[in-house]
């Protein structure tokens, strides 16, 4: 007889259920624990440097003697790309934004999934405290 958390370590992909979708209308997709906390750790990852990246080009493009900015100008300048100080400003403040939205979007989707036997919350909500 087989121990159920030998297949959850696996990591097999046919091990995946059909999403499912709750009141709220929002979707789970429910996988193998092995795949779930590597999709946790890479969307974190990649959300958290994206929202880094994001606010460190923000910060160039508001702050004129960054060294962000002032290492992009010197590229440019290598390539024989002498852009205006407001169209640099205003290219890393909408890459700067759109990083930040990118991040954000695969903190999303890397929550959209769940292990099995992990429940929803919107499922716990409705269960009585014992706090006191």
């Amino acid at each position: 007889m087989t121990d159920p958390s030998d297949d959850e370590a696996s990591g097999d992909a046919t091990d995946v259920d059909e999403p499912t979708t709750t009141d709220s209308g929002r979707r789970d997709v429910v996988v193998p624990m092995r795949l779930y906390k590597t999709i946790t750790v890479f969307s974190t990852l990649i959300a958290v440097a994206g929202v880094v990246f994001g606010f460190v080009l923000l910060d160039a493009a508001t702050i004129r003697h960054s060294l962000l900015r002032r290492l992009l100008i010197g590229l440019l300048g290598v390539l024989g790309i002498s852009p205006s100080s407001t169209v640099l400003s205003a290219v890393l403040a909408v890459a700067g934004l759109l990083s930040i939205v990118v991040g954000a979007g695969v903190y999303v989707l890397g929550t959209r999934f769940r292990a099995r036997g992990m429940g929803n919350p919107q499922e716990d909500a409705d269960e009585s405290s014992d706090n006191g």
